[in-house]
Formats: structure tokens, C-alpha cells, sequence
């Protein structure tokens, strides 16, 4: 899984356009691992690459560079182990320096900075010297980012949908590189993220050009990203040395910068969430894949990305490959079953594999929309029947092993508006169930042979009803089954919702807060109604209302299968001592 050296995520290609490595792709198929991401930007030439080294744990790896022409160019990617969470991958993704004159082509770096902010769960901005307004100033592909990102996939009030970035926008870290000034503001010795804190707008009763351009990178950062952390780093060695510190020894480097090197990697491995997109929904890396491909190829066709359709696209896919997964399961288990297997083994063998098959469907898939792919698995309609089409409608013993083919199938497909080839899928099961349903015909014989022959069909019409009940259980359990895992599958999805709500009126309380604070009181009492909509939707039952009416197609099922049963029921009771079946009857 650990990687030897980095290797391009993103590149720019023969026309000048962004565009996604298949060799990283095919390295982030290999584990579905979650993943906490942290990203690096800044101006080129700044040490962006030290920093990711470090994080790496090792001393070369990415291209540090020795001259002042940028290195690195796109956006470069190594996957590792977590130092600290096991059972999680930590990517780590390197981007082409801002602000080279030689590339001269701005755009470029405007969605080098949007990228890196979509695919990070963590974004570290790399400057040199202090926090001061050049530095600001050099920031504004911040403020820039409501052009270049977009949350909902229709277009509404924008400054409406600005203010949802801070529910899905990765944690802020400034790293502030060969820093030589004392923590110090109006006289009182300070922390790193008080320096930070400390950069807020400027309150002025006249709104001009310059106090506009000073207040909106500061506001920004303060409005976006749900937390801020602030680092800052001595120059790790001489002037002289600079150029050569993958090379140079541990005990040639300055303590001090050694040991805030230290702190920044322990903030970054024990503070870093796993990545998530809108909703909650945890990434790993084959899904990091997905996005990496959705957000460029949107770029590429000249369109802004949109955090929801980035998550719809992803879903599609994911789901799709996770219903692959399930059925191949499904077909595995069926089909060790020996050719004329009884009815209750095959029960059984039937109840446990479709059981696991949904649960390693649950396990992978998310906003499956409507239960679109849950229904192709459900073998009302379902396991038996999908499992049939990806075979060619053959059971020759190529898919499971153990069903025969069968044969168009006539009006009497339907009972009480169910599908009897989608209820109980098994061509063997449904044709003696059809059979009941039609006058039964006989050549002329004896009336005592008749009699007899009658008799024999009889009871076996009655054993086909009773495995009928049997078989009818079967769904109606499977069908609960369902539900319940569905049930907890939308709680999880509801859970995490819930949970990024929660983020976004934590940060938006404390950003109103500070400015309560700062004496920022009118822009304060306007965050009002944003913070009550959030604590509104936190606690709203609307949430039970979504989960019922998610439920409720599956629910409808249920109830059909158990009509039809009861009918078979009945039916049975009724038959005893008849010779013919009646036709097929109109369920209520």
C-alpha cells in the first residue's frame, strides 16, 4: 500500500489543460481505505515540499529544488500509512507554486488553489516572513474561490450558498516560513494562532476601496474554513546551507526549527479529519479517485465545479461497483449448491448469502438516491433475476450453477400486482406455481385411474402451495432484512449530516464571537438568523419525516408479499377436495 516516492495526481497536459494521471488512479484502486488528506499551497520557492517531506517522514521525496525557478508543477500526490490511525491511508498532495511568472497563465493557479481546497481535508498555506498585508494580498485566490467552487447544483443566491463553505471547506493552517519577529502585539507576548487571530477586519464606518480589499481575504478566512491554526518557523539553517536541506544531517539544522517541524506534524497526524464530501460521507481512496476525476474533468469542459455533483457522480459509481460486488458475492455462495437441492437448504443457503450480499452492499455504497441500486439487489426483483442478466438469462451452470433457464412467460406472470419471476426468481419454482393457476387436462381413461390421477395432482398441488409459504417467508424475511439494514444505513447518513451541521454553528458561533468582541456588533446580530437556520436543522424533525418517506417503498413491498401470502394461505384451505385450480385471482 505505502508508496516509495510521490507521483503526479494532476498534470497539465499537451493543451495546456489540467488533467488527472491514470497511474495515481490506478494507485488509489488499490486499498478502499479512508483517507485524511492534507494539501500544501503557497507562492513557488517558499519550501512547500520540506514541509510535505516532513510529513512523509522522510528527508527526500518530494522536489525541494535548488534554484529560484518552481520545481514542482501540478499537483503531486504520495499515499501512506497513518502514522496514527490504523486502517487509514494519508495522502498527501504537493501543488505547483503560485504565482510564477514563467507559466503566465493565471487561471492555472486559480484552480491549482480550488482543487487543492476541494480534495484536502486539511489546506497548509506556506508564506515567508510575517502575516503582514502583503502577504494578504498574496492570499486573494481565497476570496476568489466563490467564483471557482460552487455547492449547490442550482444556481441560487450566491451569497447564500458562500456561506455553506464552511460545511465542507478543510481546516486552515498557516505555516509561516523564516519568521524572525517576536510575538508580540501592543506589548503582550502572544500565541501562533492569536498572531493569526489577531489579522481581522478593520471596523471603519466608511466602506472604501482600500478597507475592502484589506477586510475580504481576513473575512474570508474567518468565513470559510471551520478552524485555524497557525505554525511559524525560524530559518532551519544559514543562508548558504538553504539549497541543499534534503542533504544536510539532522544535527546541522536549528533546534528550535526541528522542534516547531515536530509540532506541525503532530498537529497535522492527530488533528486532520478523514476527508469528506457534502453530506458527511467519509472518502477513501478509490473514492478519492472518483472525485479527483470529476473536479478536472468539470474544470477541463469549462465549468466551475459543484460540490454536489461531484458527490452524485461519485455515488454512481461507487454504487454500481458495490452492486457488482454484492451479486458476486451472492452467486459465489449460491452456487456450491448441489443440483437438486431441497427446498429448505436452498432456503437457508439462500437467506445467508443474500444477507451477507446486502451487507457488503451497505458497507460500500452512499446516497443511493431513492434506493435505485438497492431495489436491482433485492431479490424481489432482484439478487436472482440481476444475477440472471449478467449471465445472458442462462443458467447453464456458467452464472450460479444450479438454475435452470426459463422459458417467456405468459399473463400469469403477475399475482396481485406482484412480479412472480422477480418474487421468487427461480424458474423451477415459479413454473409449478403457474400450474396451479391453469384447468388441469387429461386424456380419456378409466374413471378409477382419473380418480386416481386427480388425487395424485392434488396433494401435489398442495406440497407446491406449502413451499410456496415457505418460499413467500423467505421474501417476507428477506424484505425486513432490508429495512433494517436500510434503516441503519440512513441513521449513519443522517448522523453525519447532523455532525457537519454541527461544525459549521460551532465555527460560526465562535466567529460571531470575535467579532462581538472586536466591536463588529451589526455584523454580529446579521449572523443571527444563518446561526438559528443551523441550529433549526440540527434539531429538526423533518429528519424522521426523511427516513419514513426513504423507507416507505420497500415498506409497500413488504406488504405486498405478505398479501400474496396470506392468499396462498387461503387458497391451500380452500382447495382441499377440489380438482381444479381457480384462475388467477385480483388481489385487493
Amino acid at each position: 500500500m505505502a508508496m516509495e516516492g510521490p507521483v503526479c495526481l494532476v498534470g497539465n497536459g499537451a493543451d495546456g489543460q489540467l488533467e488527472v494521471m491514470e497511474e495515481a488512479l490506478g494507485i488509489l484502486r488499490g486499498v478502499a481505505q479512508p483517507v485524511v488528506v492534507a494539501a500544501i499551497v503557497g507562492l513557488y520557492r517558499t519550501g512547500k515540499s520540506y514541509l510535505m517531506n516532513s510529513l512523509a517522514g522522510k528527508q527526500r521525496g518530494f522536489s525541494l529544488g535548488s534554484t529560484v525557478q518552481s520545481h514542482t508543477k501540478g499537483i503531486w500526490m504520495w499515499c501512506l500509512p497513518h502514522p496514527r490511525r490504523a486502517g487509514h491511508t494519508l495522502v498527501l498532495l504537493d501543488t505547483e507554486g503560485l504565482g510564477d511568472v514563467e507559466k503566465g497563465d493565471t487561471k492555472n493557479d486559480v484552480w491549482i488553489f480550488a482543487l487543492a481546497v476541494l480534495l484536502s481535508s486539511t489546506l497548509v498555506y506556506n508564506s515567508k516572513g510575517t502575516i503582514d498585508q502583503y502577504a494578504m494580498e498574496q492570499l486573494h485566490f481565497v476570496s476568489e474561490l466563490t467564483e471557482h467552487i460552487k455547492v449547490k447544483a442550482q444556481r441560487g443566491d450566491d451569497a447564500e450558498e458562500d456561506t455553506e463553505f464552511v460545511r465542507f471547506f478543510p481546516s486552515f493552517v498557516w505555516a509561516v516560513r523564516d519568521f524572525t519577529l517576536e510575538l508580540r502585539i501592543e506589548g503582550q507576548l502572544v500565541t501562533e494562532d492569536q498572531y493569526l487571530e489577531d489579522t481581522r477586519p478593520r471596523q471603519t464606518d466608511r466602506q472604501t476601496d482600500g478597507v475592502m480589499d484589506y477586510n475580504l481575504p481576513r473575512q474570508c478566512i474567518r468565513s470559510f474554513f471551520p478552524t485555524r491554526k497557525c505554525f511559524v518557523f525560524v530559518q532551519p539553517a544559514s543562508r548558504q546551507e538553504m539549497g541543499q536541506l534534503d542533504s544536510l544531517p539532522t544535527s546541522a539544522l536549528d533546534p528550535q526549527f526541528l522542534e516547531q517541524i515536530r509540532r506541525f506534524c503532530d498537529y497535522i497526524f492527530q488533528c486532520s479529519n478523514v476527508k469528506t464530501v457534502k453530506g458527511g460521507v467519509l472518502v477513501n481512496r478509490q473514492r478519492f479517485g472518483a472525485l479527483v476525476r470529476s473536479y478536472v474533468d468539470t474544470i477541463r469542459s469549462g465549468q466551475v465545479p459543484c460540490l454536489d455533483n461531484a458527490v452524485t457522480v461519485m455515488a454512481a459509481i461507487e454504487n454500481e461497483a458495490a452492486l457488482r460486488e454484492a451479486l458476486a458475492h451472492y452467486a459465489a455462495g449460491m452456487a456450491g449448491l448441489r443440483l437438486l437441492a431441497e427446498l429448505g437448504e436452498l432456503s437457508a443457503a439462500h437467506g445467508t448469502c443474500e444477507e451477507d450480499a446486502l451487507r457488503l452492499f451497505m458497507q460500500r455504497s452512499f446516497k443511493d438516491e431513492e434506493q435505485g441500486f438497492q431495489k436491482r439487489l433485492v431479490v424481489g426483483g432482484g439478487v436472482l433475476v440481476q444475477a440472471q442478466q449478467q449471465g445472458e438469462n442462462c443458467w447453464d451452470g456458467s452464472a450460479l450453477g444450479w438454475l435452470p433457464s426459463y422459458p417467456p412467460l405468459s399473463h400469469a406472470n403477475r399475482v396481485g400486482g406482484v412480479d412472480l419471476r422477480g418474487a421468487w426468481g427461480c424458474s423451477r419454482w415459479l413454473g409449478e406455481v403457474l400450474s396451479l393457476y391453469f384447468p388441469l387436462s387429461f386424456p380419456p381413461k378409466e374413471e378409477k385411474q382419473k380418480a386416481e390421477l386427480l388425487e395424485q395432482q392434488r396433494k401435489a398441488a398442495e406440497e407446491k402451495q406449502l413451499q410456496m409459504e415457505q418460499l413467500m417467508k423467505d421474501q417476507e424475511r428477506s424484505h425486513q432484512e432490508n429495512v433494517k439494514q436500510l434503516e441503519a444505513k440512513v441513521a449513519e447518513e443522517l448522523a453525519s449530516a447532523r455532525q457537519e451541521a454541527e461544525r459549521a454553528l460551532q465555527s460560526k458561533l465562535k466567529e460571531q464571537e470575535a467579532m462581538l468582541q472586536k466591536g463588529f456588533a451589526e455584523k454580529a446580530r446579521l449572523m443571527e438568523d444563518e446561526i438559528s437556520g443551523l441550529r433549526q436543522e440540527i434539531s429538526s424533525a423533518k429528519r424522521t419525516e426523511t427516513l419514513s418517506g426513504l423507507l416507505g417503498t420497500i415498506r409497500e413491498g413488504l406488504r405486498a408479499v405478505a398479501n400474496v401470502s396470506g392468499y396462498l394461505r387461503s387458497r391451500r384451505q380452500r382447495g382441499k377436495g377440489t380438482s381444479k385450480p381457480s384462475k388467477t385471482p385480483r388481489l385487493k
